[in-house]
């Protein structure tokens, strides 16, 4: 039933060619005109659902405030003590106070002293100050007020003046990523092209591929911007999430005109080759593009906003993407499937460079198992170490004046390199059970100091609990766990960097389980529909987990503990950021899926005609070697591409993508599933009775191809594809 519906598809595909192209081209220019608009729309928060306690208590004191966007100034290279230098700065504040749009501004000195003046830097020569604006500005209006403060502060005269804040690194961060999008795509397509042209060795074949990458991108726009219109979209999302459809694309792509050209070759005319493409090479696609998103319904299992939006935003890419490669390139190959040179290798299967390949390493199985599965462990075990915390102005470029203006206030001003853990407590400051409250979190291992924060409401006081170390390390976290745990006598709640990072780890790790519960089940539901095997499902899941565990640790090998940083171009940032290895998680884990999906499909093909394990898994990986290999070169090439973006979360993503993406097309595929399977035997293809007669009803199985040239017993018609 299955496979007549993908013909027929196939079969109307071809009918409306044109008509197909012309629907793809609108998505085109529609993704490409009006999906930009994303760009104004995206989100620098925290990620963390609206009911943490540190997210909660943060909207409170914001109320309380009643202010809008707080902007820093930096007036630096002129003496704090000068007389002239403070009458400058004097005439700045007062003429701030005045410029419209501006509620309030934080003097950097109420008195001569300068010693220890958290506004004053160390060494006497700077000086910052905070701007704060009315909560009901417009955009227009707070960019206008920015403007101005800048412009007066640098009108001291003063040799450097930075101005920086929430709002401004909010836009630096969404500029940044449309600019690491943009280098991205220009550093990646040339390269797909070429490997294209070398794996097809014609342009019109190469170009098939590129026009779906071009469709998917525009598409991953306008689905992002409909995301946008239901809940907040992370700075991130646009380059991961076109870095997987740019990805997914081309591999989908790659597969179905592969299979077009072997049916050419076996002697079928365009309308034909396609109608029998479909059925085989389309109903592979479909079934990955489903597991894929599948993975990515994990992500919704998390309460956080951030990594929801990402899983709708990627399950709807990996639709548009599977969308077209069984719509889009039958229709292309439709219009000019006959200037397309078919596959004609004749090369015999046990003859080809994967097939020799296979045979070698089913000799050496019961040594090459346990040295793989040793060589994997070694990758991983930088990721025992490692510190994952909430990445901020860090991940910005070099060049961002707000990562420069925080770099200078955490170098050079006094606690300019710790947050505090800021606890708010609903009570009158001189209650005697407020004293008390503060004298226990004052005892507790790890403070530095404990100050009451100057202007808040009379029936609230705000503590900054100032952690020794940094703001997100171990022990800030630890005080955080502390300080909620702590008896309270009145209202008390908790909120800050510390803060926000053990909420959003306490709410990742409580829901983890369920999200792997719910892609494990995907895979093996599907990979049990494609074999009718238990043991190969469970085997797949292992050796992922451990390519996956490699790459892990691989990004803290590079970013946390900066080997490779120069020639990467960023600034080790000492941690990795806490949601990347959730992201690299559910997305490299799907891609992983296709290539198990093609390599296993085939085996279980040869394995059915031939009944020789040993055999089926040599013809299997000797028919996808090509395939697999090329396709894991070209979406290493996207990844990599996006990795060269100045976003170090990014980076963090295109790297750990790419190397898990290399891992598995690699050691996996070709070292470890041959030796793996060939010493499991028959064993591979063990399944109760039940459930082999539930395979045999609804199986994802190949048909057998037909009205090709006979081919011995022992060898399994298909797709040729020599080495």
């Amino acid at each position: 039933m299955l496979i007549a519906v993908f013909a027929a598809l196939g079969r109307f595909v071809y009918r409306r060619r044109l008509l197909v192209v012309l629907a793809w081209l609108a998505v085109l220019g529609f993704g490409f005109g009006f999906g930009g608009q994303v760009f104004g729309r995206l989100d620098t928060g925290s990620g963390l659902r609206g009911d943490a306690e540190s997210v909660l208590v943060s909207d409170m004191l914001a109320r309380a405030a009643g202010s809008g966007a707080v902007i820093t100034g930096l007036v630096d290279g002129r003496e704090a003590a000068d007389p002239a230098f403070r009458a400058e700065l004097d005439a700045a504040v007062r003429d701030l106070r005045t410029t419209p749009g501006v509620r309030r501004v934080v003097a950097p000195w109420s008195s001569r002293d300068t010693t220890e003046n958290p506004m004053i830097a160390r060494d006497g020569r700077a000086v910052v100050l905070q701007v704060e604006l009315e909560g009901d500005l417009d955009g227009a209006a707070r960019d206008r007020a920015v403007e101005r403060v800048g412009e007066r502060l640098r009108a001291t005269g003063a040799p450097r003046v930075l101005v920086g804040g929430d709002a401004l690194a909010n836009q630096e961060f969404q500029d940044q990523a449309q600019e690491d999008l943009e280098r991205g795509e220009a550093l990646a397509l040339p390269f797909m092209l070429l490997l294209l042209l070398l794996v097809f060795r014609g342009v019109i074949a190469a170009m098939t591929p590129l026009a779906v990458a071009a469709v998917a991108v525009a598409g991953a726009l306008l689905v992002l911007l409909g995301v946008s219109e239901l809940t907040a979209v992370s700075v991130y999302s646009v380059n991961v999430v076109t870095m997987l459809g740019l990805g997914l694309a081309v591999d989908y792509s790659l597969l179905v005109v592969s299979r077009y050209r072997e049916e050419r070759a076996a002697g079928f005319d365009p309308p034909a080759a396609i109608e029998r493409t479909l059925p085989t090479a389309g109903r592979t696609v479909t079934y990955s593009g489903l597991t894929l998103a599948a993975s990515l319904c994990g992500l919704l299992v998390f309460a956080e906003p951030f990594l929801r939006s990402m899983a709708w935003s990627g399950i709807g890419v990996v639709l548009v993407a599977m969308l077209a490669a069984i719509t889009l390139i039958p229709a292309l190959l439709g219009l000019w499937g006959r200037r397309i040179r078919p596959d004609r290798s004749q090369r015999p299967l046990d003859h080809g460079l994967f097939y020799r390949l296979s045979r070698l390493v089913q000799r050496a199985a019961p040594a090459i198992v346990p040295l793989v599965a040793a060589f994997l462990v070694l990758l991983a075990l930088p990721f025992r170490h490692a510190r994952l915390e909430n990445s901020g102005l860090e991940s910005l470029p070099r060049s961002s004046q707000s990562r420069e203006l925080f770099e200078t206030v955490e170098a050079r001003f006094p606690g300019g390199g710790t947050d505090p853990i800021v606890v708010a407590v609903e009570t009158d400051p001189r209650s005697p059970l407020l004293t008390a409250y503060i004298r226990r979190i004052e005892l507790l291992p790890g403070v530095d100091s404990v100050e009451r924060r100057q202007g808040t409401p009379p029936v609230l006081t705000v503590l900054d609990v100032t952690p020794a170390g940094s703001s997100q390390g171990p022990v800030a976290t630890r005080l955080v766990e502390q300080i909620r745990g702590l008896d309270r006598p009145v209202a008390a709640g908790v909120t800050g960097s510390a803060a926000f990072l053990v909420d959003y780890r306490d709410s990742l790790l409580a829901r983890l389980p369920y999200a792997l519960a719910l892609i494990g089940l995907a895979t093996l539901v599907l990979l049990f529909l494609m074999t009718g095997s238990l043991v190969v499902p469970v085997k797949a899941m292992v050796m992922n987990v451990l390519s996956l565990g490699a790459s892990f640790g691989a990004l803290v090998w590079v970013f946390q503990e900066g080997h490779l940083s120069g020639v990467l171009g960023f600034d080790p940032a000492g941690m990795v950021d806490i949601t990347i290895p959730v992201l690299i998680f559910v997305f490299a884990f799907g891609l992983s899926m296709d290539y198990e999906v093609f390599l296993l499909s085939r085996i279980k093909e040869a394995w059915d005609l031939t009944g020789d394990n040993d055999r089926a898994v040599a013809l299997g990986l000797q028919r996808t070697g090509r395939i697999v290999t090329s396709a894991a070169a070209l979406i290493v090439v996207v990844f990599l591409g996006f990795a060269a973006g100045e976003l170090l979360t990014i980076k963090e993503v295109g790297l750990g993508m790419a190397i898990a993406v290399l891992l598995d097309a690699t050691v996996v595929r070709t070292l470890l599933v041959p030796a793996t399977m060939t010493l499991l035997g028959r064993w591979n293809w063990w399944a109760p009775a039940g459930l082999r007669r539930i395979h045999e009803r609804f199986g994802l199985v190949e048909p057998p191809p037909t009205g090709r040239q006979p081919v011995a017993p022992a060898e399994p018609a298909g797709a040729r594809l020599s080495g």
